[in-house]
């Protein structure tokens, strides 16, 4: 039997679309907060333009995630990280987020990586990887990016704040402050569990005021 592989995603993954951005959408549900919801020709321009990542086992769709530029450049996102069902459980999500992250700092070196998630796996995947928790005033302040989150179930929330805070947590990963460890060899010590509960916890507070 063959193993789940992830490569970057071209022309040939245009049949997944729909079943991604489907995915896409139950995944936010489960989650009851928000990846944002994208259409199949949104996901096909992503991987026209080397800008996905697709996970693919036997011909059939595992795992995906794109990549967004903003600010010209000096910043770069990685979005809709999402395992199919089937597949769950089985360590892809990091195997995706580790690949897409190699590959981000290759295509886009001079970058700034950040993201916004909910999900205390992703966050520490992205411990791992170097990623900071960060306020939002330190990511980028292009219009289009907070655009991209108008379909999440949070948005009103993220507009009454003035775009300063949500039920996401800022992290980010800065080149420029980079160490030479290895993804399995970073030290997990500063990363706790109980103080990002805690953190959301206050964020929701502050949010109800």
């Amino acid at each position: 039997m063959s193993e789940v592989k992830v490569i970057i995603a071209n022309e040939s993954h245009f049949k997944f679309a729909d079943q991604i951005c489907k995915v896409i959408e139950s995944s936010a549900k489960d989650r009851g907060t928000g990846i944002a919801k994208r259409t199949p020709e949104y996901i096909e321009k992503k991987m026209r333009d080397g800008n996905a990542v697709i996970a693919i086992k036997d011909n059939e769709f595992a795992g995906f995630c794109y990549i967004e530029a903003w600010s010209h450049g000096k910043y770069v996102a990685h979005s809709g990280l999402i395992v199919h069902p089937n597949f769950r459980k089985q360590g892809l999500a990091k195997k995706i987020k580790e690949f897409i992250f190699n590959y981000s700092l290759e295509k886009y070196p001079e970058a700034k990586i950040f993201g916004i998630t909910t999900g205390l796996a992703v966050m520490k995947i992205n411990s791992k990887l170097g990623y900071k928790p960060v306020t939002f005033s330190e990511l980028t302040d292009d219009p289009k990016f907070w655009a991209g989150c108008q379909t999440c179930t949070n948005f009103e929330i993220l507009k009454s704040k003035e775009y300063k805070m949500c039920m996401c947590t800022g992290m980010l990963y800065d080149p420029k402050e980079a160490h030479d460890e290895k993804f399995d060899e970073i030290e997990e010590s500063w990363f706790k569990e109980k103080v990002i509960k805690r953190l959301k916890r206050i964020k929701q507070l502050m949010i109800k005021q």
